[in-house]
């Protein structure tokens, strides 16, 4: 019987690993999501991004900054879900997150200027803001601001 339920366990654990695989493989940076909605290669649009433009203005002089904050929301929301899966934020802060990020892009330029909590429009990478306890502060946050 424990056989049995040392198997059971080992299946879980490995599927629940293979999940979190599978999520980080289909994941998708800002700078593959901005190359793939504007024709640029990955070193391109690193490139510009060195010289000081942020993922959405890049977007947005490609004519794409609406698809691109639709692709960014989608991977932020997946973040978010991934990080309530792992017991790093409660359903309610990932809302909370969620909904400032959605805010936040009704009047995003794609310059980066806009930013909450360390989540900038413009989709430039950077550190995030955490959740420390109940409040916030340098963490394992995601944000992508300057």
């Amino acid at each position: 019987m424990k056989i049995k339920k040392t198997i059971a366990i080992t299946l879980v654990v490995g599927v629940i690993g293979a999940m979190g695989i599978a999520y980080a493989a289909t994941s998708k940076t800002p700078a593959e999501i901005t190359s793939s909605l504007t024709g640029k290669t990955v070193t391109e649009v690193n490139a510009e991004r060195s010289q000081g433009k942020t993922y959405g203005t890049i977007a947005n002089e490609a004519g794409k900054l609406d698809e691109f904050q639709a692709q960014m929301l989608e991977e932020k929301k997946a973040n978010l879900d991934q990080r309530v899966k792992d017991g790093k934020l409660t359903q309610e802060q990932a809302d909370a997150i969620y909904n400032n990020i959605k805010t936040n892009q009704l009047t995003c330029d794609g310059a980066g200027s806009g930013r909450m909590g360390g989540q900038g429009c413009g989709g430039s990478t950077g550190q995030g803001c955490g959740m420390n306890g109940g409040g916030r502060g340098n963490g394992q946050g995601f944000g992508r601001g300057r």
